[in-house]
């Protein structure tokens, strides 16, 4: 994070700083402002509609799953063990012969919760940190730079493991429960979203208006709330929008392992774990969660990049 040298996400800051950036005569002569122009040509793109039509109804089932089933996740029995796709069960039973689709659709609410609240903590820290570096620069840079590489240098799953293995439940076995996960990986996750802060600020600190505020008395405070965070937290969304798809994946990895998400909880991780041992017997169990993280973390992925492509002058 040297000052000489810019990293990929500086420079994807650098090109997006300033999109929403005041211009007094918009006004005057009405003409739509750089973000207006964003949104506008985003609405019009296919891939962010049909994500956005992908995401909405994800969060509609993680929201309301009693819409979707109204069959007990937790109600097993074995004599319907591995049992595939019927009319009384659309995705079959596993082999403990609970239904699969009600677990589906229950898994989704754990899944989504631990993307979003990881999102919305490695934004926070890496927000802060971000703005910290790039606004006051020299010293405070310099420091909050080190402790921004010696986490790059820790593997995100690597530290996850590591952290998520010393929680135990009141019978001494590994299980961490949701906020453990979102707490860890926030933790482990923040460091991209401070870089792409810290190179969007340094370039919006760098904007006239600011250089103005400054010449008129306007407080520390002031000028970094009211001047240089608004104008600089457009790509920190973009690379947040990727992320969170990531994280969703994260988790999956995590509890596929053994180390995150435990039954009884349910999530998509957690069936996947307990249905890869049994693929020879049936793949219905394994097949549909997979499934539905496969084309949660598209859905996200595609979202991140329409906005990209939307508000990076540089694309457009």
């Amino acid at each position: 994070m040297s000052n000489t040298t810019k990293s990929p996400e500086e420079a994807f800051a650098e090109g997006m700083a300033g999109t929403v950036t005041p211009d007094v005569s918009a006004k005057q002569d009405k003409t739509r402002s750089l973000a207006q122009d964003a949104l506008r040509d985003l609405i019009r793109r296919p891939m962010f509609i049909v994500s956005g039509v992908l995401i909405l109804a994800i969060l509609t089932i993680a929201t309301f799953p009693t819409l979707f089933t109204s069959v007990d996740p937790l109600a097993c029995d074995l004599k319907h063990s591995m049992e595939g796709p019927s009319g009384s069960a659309w995705f079959g039973y596993n082999f403990q012969g609970c239904d699969v689709y009600s677990q589906t659709i229950y898994g989704t609410r754990n899944s989504i919760i631990v993307g979003v609240l990881t999102t919305i903590f490695s934004l926070i820290i890496g927000g802060l940190v971000g703005v910290l570096g790039g606004f006051f620069g020299k010293w405070t840079d310099a420091l909050l730079s080190f402790v921004t590489n010696v986490f790059f240098g820790l593997p995100l799953l690597l530290a996850a493991i590591v952290i998520l293995n010393n929680f135990r439940d009141e019978k001494g076995m590994r299980n961490a429960g949701v906020m453990a996960v979102v707490l860890t990986l926030s933790v482990v996750g923040w460091m991209s979203m401070a870089r792409v802060m810290r190179g969007a600020v340094m370039q919006v600190k760098q904007a006239d208006y600011v250089a103005a505020a400054r010449s008129l008395g306007a407080s520390t405070s002031r000028m970094m709330f009211r001047h240089v965070l608004p104008n600089s937290i457009t790509p920190l969304i973009v690379v947040a929008t990727i992320s969170l798809g990531a994280v969703i994946g994260a988790e999956a990895t995590l509890s596929f392992l053994g180390i995150g998400i435990r039954p009884p909880a349910i999530s998509w991780g957690v069936m996947i774990s307990e249905a890869q041992g049994r693929i020879s017997q049936g793949l219905h169990p394994l097949l549909f969660p997979s499934g539905m993280l496969t084309i949660t973390v598209l859905a996200f992925i595609m979202l991140g990049d329409a906005v990209r492509d939307a508000f990076d002058p540089k694309l457009r």
